[in-house]
Formats: structure tokens, sequence, C-alpha cells
């Protein structure tokens, strides 16, 4: 039988490295954009065509590289950080396995331009399918432009698994938002399609936060810092009222690395315990900074998932760290910390000495003696106490009989037979409301319920859906221009859906600088705020990925249905009610909301007659 083991091409292995390290346009701006930041760039410009799809290019003013150093660096496991294995437990810096380049030149056709500053003439070298097609010297600037053409041109099935442009460039902008939260001491600028997204300045920390997310976080932020010996702690968390639903504003970072850390999380959320708003997520921006030799940052191909040798002390200095700055800005009850001194936790080695505590025990205290101390309440005190109780026990119930009475939401009348029903005082015959939340209805089979929430965003998401298709729609003019400042990925995401919404109603101009201005709401849109109905919007349609425009479209409807429902404790009159009822079941599928969860349920008449049997 002949040998059927045999050796990849590089060609071929580089691909499938690839597979691992470049997953979407989004990979290649982390790995080149962190290639700059170790160049020692301090000027990083990307830009963007067709979410990368088109081009991607990456711009810095670094070091730059050599002829030999441009041409060596597309090679597999070529690094110039790495040059033991000790040397894997001493990372500082970002990119660092040599596998990115080779990966990247595997399926993409890439240019690059190099010139260091000591140097008159760079190097240029073009490689498609990691085939070098040319290297020659030019005149470039100082430093590195690489250009990244064609993402995965010869692996068509990589590339028809793309997302739609917007989700795609929603990550690009993920990314490139954790790189410029993470080096607030680089200039970096982002542009799409000739459009500028970003422009962000040399600063510190919180100015560079605002300068991503806008002013109105400003005011939110509350310092946290923390300084024990295994790890400093430093950074932002915002406050309670600030807390969104929708994640986005979550950033750890360990030796200015962006990383992800459910564990973590835990522990901020554990600390904002009781004072959130229901089903929100507190903001917060948290650098770490620990010897590099008590991490490890290579258990994962995107170097995103930190391995800490100390994790569970961490744990509790994060999560003391986040209660005391809440409880210093009477967030929280705390005790009375010094503000201008950070404070010392202990931890556990593996050597510490284990010591039993010391208690101190009164052997000669007695608590049968009759003599009691000077604080303790006197006998006689105490049984004048009891009789003033036992003489006026009947007090304790005055004007019980009058307060213990159904809810506002319910009272009780006689019929003509002098039996008590229970049916809402506000309400008709037919249509009764509980709870703020749920309409019942009498139906020949049994009672009817019907969650009012559910029922509004299925007859408003079938009644968008309608519009998209045949763009007919109300909207309703707003009696003053209302301007909303979003950060840029929400802007961006907004205007790319414009067209989108103006078929469902939404009067919605650019105002420049992240801000849109709204001249109009769709007419079928619930008594909100402008500013509430796209928050939810965008909190609801970033929540998940659409694969194609139509798979877009209803996403849109959707959220937008969501976003403009009426709410689960809304009141409502007989009149009201009546009329949900009968938009409902004039749906195509009135038994179901958008998402799938159930809005009428029947008690039938057997079920409750056996609950009185």
């Amino acid at each position: 039988m002949s040998d059927i083991i045999q050796l990849l091409p590089d060609s071929v292995a580089n691909q499938i490295a690839a597979g691992e390290v470049i997953q979407r346009p989004a990979s290649v701006v982390k790995e080149l954009a962190e290639n700059a930041i170790d160049a020692r760039a301090d000027s990083i410009t990307v830009n963007i065509k067709d979410a990368g799809k088109t081009l991607i290019q990456i711009i810095d003013n670094g070091i730059g590289m050599s002829d030999t150093d441009a041409r060596l660096s597309f090679e597999r496991h070529s690094t110039s950080k790495i040059k033991t294995a000790d040397d894997l437990f001493d990372i500082s810096t970002m990119g660092f396995r040599g596998e990115a380049l080779a990966s990247i030149a595997a399926i993409a056709h890439v240019n690059v331009k190099t010139r260091q500053e000591d140097v008159e003439l760079g190097t240029e070298i073009d490689i498609e399918g990691s085939k070098v097609i040319t290297q020659e010297p030019t005149s470039c600037a100082k430093g590195t432009t690489f250009s990244v053409k064609n993402l995965f041109y010869n692996v068509p099935a990589r590339r028809k698994f793309l997302k739609s442009n917007t989700t795609e460039f929603g990550h690009i902008m993920t990314e490139f938002q954790r790189i410029a939260l993470a080096n607030p001491e680089v200039e970096f600028k982002l542009y799409h399609n000739n459009s500028e997204i970003y422009i962000l300045p040399k600063g510190n920390v919180r100015q560079r936060i605002v300068a991503i997310f806008g002013k109105r976080i400003n005011p939110n932020l509350i310092k946290v810092e923390s300084k024990t010996s295994i790890i400093t702690i430093q950074g932002f968390i915002g406050k309670p009222e600030y807390a969104r639903k929708k994640s986005g504003e979550q950033f750890f970072f360990i030796n200015k690395r962006f990383m992800r850390s459910a564990y973590f999380n835990k522990a901020i959320l554990k600390a904002y315990e009781q004072i959130l708003p229901p089903e929100t997520v507190p903001s917060y921006f948290l650098y770490f900074t620990a010897d590099p030799s008590s991490i490890d940052v290579n258990i994962h191909p995107t170097k995103t998932e930190i391995k800490f040798e100390d994790q569970q002390a961490i744990w509790q200095i994060l999560h003391s760290a986040t209660k005391q700055s809440l409880g210093s800005n009477n967030i929280v009850p705390s005790l009375d910390f010094d503000q201008e001194q950070g404070f010392d936790i202990p931890v556990l080695s593996k050597d510490t000495e284990i010591k039993k505590p010391k208690i101190d025990i009164d052997p000669t205290f007695n608590p049968f003696e009759q003599n009691r101390p000077a604080t303790s309440r006197p006998k006689s005190s105490k049984i004048s106490l009891e009789k003033e109780n036992l003489a006026n026990w009947d007090q304790l119930y005055q004007g019980f009989e009058k307060e213990n009475r159904p809810s506002d939401d319910f009272s009780f009348i006689s019929n003509e037979n002098k039996q008590q029903t229970l049916i809402d005082s506000d309400l008709s015959e037919k249509y009764f409301h509980f709870k703020n939340r749920f309409i019942l209805t009498p139906v020949k089979s049994g009672l009817m319920v019907i969650d009012q929430k559910r029922a509004h965003e299925r007859i408003l998401f079938e009644r968008f859906l309608n519009s998209l298709s045949s763009q007919a729609v109300v909207t309703q003019k707003t009696l003053y221009p209302k301007t909303i400042e979003l950060d840029a990925k929400d802007h961006a995401l907004l205007l790319d859906l414009k067209d989108d919404l103006k078929n469902l109603g939404f009067d919605i101009d650019d105002f420049g600088g992240n801000a849109i201005v709204v001249n109009g709401m769709p007419a079928d849109s619930s008594n909100q705020e402008p500013e509430q109905i796209i928050d939810k919007f965008l909190n609801e349609f970033l929540s998940g990925e659409v694969d194609s425009k139509s798979d877009a479209k209803e996403k849109v409807a959707r959220s937008l249905a969501k976003a403009s429902a009426i709410s689960s404790n809304q009141r409502l009159s007989s009149e009201e009610m009546r009329e949900m009822v009968d938009m409902l079941f004039a749906c195509q599928n009135p038994n179901y909301s958008p998402f799938g969860k159930l809005i009428v349920s029947i008690i039938k008449t057997d079920e409750l007659e056996k609950r009185f049997n």
C-alpha cells in the first residue's frame, strides 16, 4: 500500500491559519493596527471601503522595516518579539506569533510600502495568495502602509459567509474602538468610503472615551483607582442611571490589551447589585496593569481571552474597587473611604502561614445574672410597656376594614341577585384589564388572555413590513426638530438605514458631528420621545446579525416595532383594548409576536371549573 501522509503546501497551511486568525475584515484591522502600535507609531489612519471587502488600508508613522524585514514578515512564525520559549511568559507587546501577515497574504491581495527614517528609499511588495509578485525600491513616507484588497478572493466559501456591509463595518468599528481606547496617547483616524467616522487626537483616557462615545457620557463617568501588590486597576465606571439595555460600552484592558472576561464582568455587576434599572448593563472602561509573567495571553488565536495567575484575588479587588467608587460618589451606602489614598487588600499566597484567629472570652460572664448593666432597660419599665401594649392591642387594627380592600384596578359591586362580582371599574362588560398588562375577554371556549405589549409589537411589525414593501407610510411631524447626539457607531448605522427608516415614517437628517435631527416620527409609534424610540431601536437592532438585505429589512421592522410598542404597564381604555384586539386578529399571525413569543392564551372553561371542584 502506498504512503498517504504528505506535507501541506505553505499556501494551504497559511489559508488554514487564516481561518483561525482572520475571521472577517475586522480581524485584519485589529492585527495591522496592533502591528503599527508595536512599531511605535503615534499616528494611525484606517481607510475602509465596502466594509473592508474591497479595501483595508492602515497607514502609520512608525519605525518602518528594512527591505529584508519587509519580505520576511510575511513568512509563518516570523516575529521580532520572541527569541526563546521563555519570552512567551514576558509578552508586553500586541501581535507576536508571526501568523497574521502570512494569513492575510494567503487570502487577499496585499501591498506594503515601508521606509525607515535613516534611509532615502523604502520598499514596496505585492503579494497575492502567499505568492510574492514584486518587490522593489520605492519613494514613500517614513513608516508603513498596508493595503489589503479583495479579502477572501480565493476562498469563496468564506467570502460568502460575510454578513452585510452594515454588520461587518460595525465589527470594524468595535475593533477600532478597543484599540483606540487602549492607546489614548496615539492619534487615530477612521474613514469609510471616503467619509470621516473618527478623528481622535492624542489625549488621556477620559478624553478618549468622550471623543468616541460623545459628550453625553462625560458627566456620567466615575473614576476607579486601586493599587495592590498583584495588580493595579484604573479607569472609569458609569453611573447607574446611565446604564443602557445594550452592551457595547464595557471594556477591560490588561497591559494595554483588550480582553474579554465574563468572570470579571460578574464582579462589576455584583457591585451594582440592586441599584441598576431592570435589564440594563453599566458602562465601564477599566485598565489592569500586571506583571506580564503573571498572565498568559496566548490561550486564544485572537488573544482576547487572558489567563490570570491570581484570578480569584483580582475578582475581589475589582469588586471592592468598584464598590468603593460607587460609595465615594454617594451612589450606594459606603464606609467613609479616604478618596485621596488607595487601599491595600491582603492576598494569600501559597506560602502564607494560616493562623488560628484569637477570640477573647470572659469566663466570668453569666447570662442569668440578675444585675443588668446600666445601659439595659429597667425591669419595671419593661413591665409597664408590656401592660400598655396589652391595653391598646385593639388599636393596631383600627381602619383595617376600610383599608383592606382590593387594589384600585378592581372594585366589588353587587348585581341584581346581590352576588359580588369582581370586574374592572372603568371597563365595559366585554374587555377587562388586568395588572395594566393583560387584556381579558370571554370567548366561547373560555377566557382569552392577551399580552398587550406583544400584541402591539405584532400589529406594528406587520404594518411596518407593508410600509417597506409599498413605501406608503404616514409621518407625523414633530412640533420642534429634535437633535440627538450619538456615538459614531450608532450614527453610522442610522445613516446606513436611513432609506429604510424613511419608508417607515422617520424624517431624519444628518446634523454632522455624530448627531442627527429628527423632524418626524411614524404615526403609529407610541407616545415616546424620539430619543427613547431611537435608542431602543438601536439596542434591538444591534443585538444580532443579519445575512441579507431582505433579512435586514425584516429586522428593521422587528426592531422598530419593539421600540415603538406600548409598555407592559400602560393603562388602556375599553375602546383602546377593543381596537387593539380587532387589529391583532386582522394580522396574518396573531398568535405570536415578531420574536416568536406567545401573544394569546385561552383558559378553557373546563379548566376554570376544575379549580372550583
